[in-house]
């Protein structure tokens, strides 16, 4: 007897050209042209790091909220970020700010190693959950102002919230050669998207275009 095969468009099905539809879109038609960052997003279901009643808007070309005063960022913007990072599959990754996870997914899809620091714990526990699949991951909930030292150095930092300057600490545990993608300001509406990277003579800034992110709060955030 043949199966069914059940409803033409399942869910899954949804998902997943809106997946497509979102590189395409957003993403491809803005300029990014990295194919693992392509490949990471058309393969991480971006509507399970958001709360349920924003699943059907997880596709949309916009930040949306997640709680905690947070939001998931803008999938260009996450792509940006990651291609500006210039990953290469053996690097090992810094991210500050956790958050709702999804960036975290995306690093993980592409690094050899991805550490990330999240000072909520709210966000700490649904992480280790959504993220558990992950063996290269190592998730901490801690100031990431401080970075997170032990597992120093890092080959790219990536900060997903704005402080109002670089913190140094977690500039020291960039490798020489190293990147870091991070906004920098002090009010929202006036933020700089930054690419940091670290020579031996210093740093050479390199402003990647304007943003809109949360504060990064900790110690030195």
């Amino acid at each position: 007897m043949k199966k069914s095969r059940g409803p033409k468009n399942s869910v899954k099905d949804i998902y997943h050209k809106a997946r497509e539809d979102m590189v395409a879109g957003q993403i491809i038609s803005r300029g990014i042209r990295d194919a693992g960052v392509l490949r990471a997003m058309r393969k991480v279901p971006r509507e399970l790091f958001v709360p349920p009643e924003y699943e059907v808007s997880a596709y949309e070309d916009r930040p949306l909220p997640i709680g905690l005063g947070q939001t998931i960022s803008q999938p260009y913007i996450v792509a940006l970020m990651t291609e500006s990072l210039e990953l290469k599959k053996d690097m090992k990754v810094l991210e500050i700010g956790t958050g709702s996870g999804y960036q975290t997914a995306i690093l993980a899809e592409l690094a050899v190693k991805v550490y990330s620091v999240e000072i909520k714990e709210v966000l700490c526990r649904r992480n280790k959950e959504l993220l558990k699949d992950y063996l290269n991951l190592k998730l901490s909930c801690h100031d990431g102002t401080a970075g997170w030292r032990q597992y120093s150095p890092y080959d790219r930092i990536l900060v997903t919230a704005a402080p109002t300057e670089i913190p140094n600490d977690c500039l020291d545990q960039l490798k020489t050669g190293g990147i870091m993608v991070i906004p920098v300001g002090s009010s929202t509406w006036s933020q700089e998207l930054l690419k940091v990277i670290k020579t031996v003579s210093g740093i050479k800034k390199i402003k990647i275009c304007e943003v809109a992110f949360v504060p990064l709060t900790g110690n030195a955030g």
